[in-house]
């Protein structure tokens, strides 16, 4: 069986008499991209900060390519690319000269990725970093998290302060990277940013996971409401108690309702009838975000979702 990149079990910090993160239990596979989604106060960036062995916990255990991290810090970290969620560089410095230090703090050589990189999200090596903007800063400090092409990313709220267009252009540096063999770990409160690139999602509340679902797993857990035109009337009753299907309404040969399930399913369900039309709204998965949510705290990553 394949170690996981990242493996947190029974993970707790407090911080006096608050807990940030208690009892956690996470896993992140090889190649995979989960996205950490919670609201702000969730634990998230303090979960970020125990896996880069920047905090200790108070208790548990923090597993990064199958070290301890809390043993061996300075080692995992140098396989990794952190952007911390509230980005702090020394402002007297160009964009260029902090780079250069990064390079050389890393150990590397001479990195084409630096000025390729720069290029790509359209970032001024020569500005000093008191005069950028907030976008700007996020795109220096996405770029010292990925230009030495680490094993693992850990970014959170990576896209903060970044326009549309280079919110894309983000997302496909990240599908390059993992394309590549890179692991990545981001973190989110909405829900949306995470549907673009992550593979599964890990809902945090007050610190602990309340569930691990696969980003196409949310999908067919998602609430469709479903308009069809048949060409000829369909009998009511064909349909009725029909699993995942509410709100059942039949005027003539329109049929409408509400659907939660595969798609698959649908298809088969309605070929009964000569479909002539048929809509289904996008899925609303901020609903099923919310209701996940909601749920008692389950750490465990349910077996069907891989």
């Amino acid at each position: 069986m394949t170690e996981p990149v990242v493996r947190l079990s029974k993970l707790t910090k407090r911080f006096g008499h608050t807990t940030a993160v208690g009892n956690l239990n996470l896993e992140v596979q090889p190649g995979e991209v989960l996205g950490l989604l919670g609201p702000n106060g969730a634990g998230k960036s303090t979960t970020f900060r125990l896996i880069l062995d920047l905090i200790r916990p108070t208790a548990g255990t923090i597993s990064v390519f199958g070290l301890d991290a809390t043993q061996r810090g300075i080692e995992v970290r140098s396989r990794i690319g952190y952007l911390p969620g509230e980005l702090s560089f020394p402002a007297r410095l160009t964009a260029g000269e902090f780079l250069e230090r990064i390079r050389e703090i890393r150990g590397l050589g001479q990195s084409a990725d630096l000025a390729a990189l720069a290029e790509r999200f359209d970032l001024h090596l020569d500005r000093r970093i008191a005069e950028l903007s907030k976008g700007n800063r996020q795109k220096l400090g996405l770029i010292q998290a990925c230009f030495h092409h680490p094993e693992l990313l850990v970014l959170d709220e990576p896209t903060s302060g970044l326009d549309p267009f280079m919110q894309r252009e983000f997302r496909d540096l990240v599908r390059e990277r993992v394309q590549q063999g890179t692991t990545v770990l981001l973190s989110s409160h909405v829900l949306g940013e995470v549907e673009q690139m992550a593979t599964a999602v890990a809902v945090l509340r007050a610190g602990s996971v309340v569930v691990v679902s696969r980003v196409d797993d949310l999908r067919t857990r998602a609430v469709r409401r479903v308009r069809v035109r048949f060409a000829s009337e369909p009998i009511a009753s064909d349909f009725q108690g029909v699993a995942g299907m509410s709100e059942l309404k039949v005027e003539g040969q329109h049929m409408s309702f509400i659907w939660v399930g595969e798609i698959d399913a649908l298809i088969k369900l309605l070929s009964r009838y000569r479909v002539i039309a048929l809509d289904l709204e996008e899925p609303d998965l901020e609903e099923v975000f919310l209701k996940m949510y909601e749920q008692p705290s389950s750490p465990e990553r349910d077996p069907n979702d891989g």
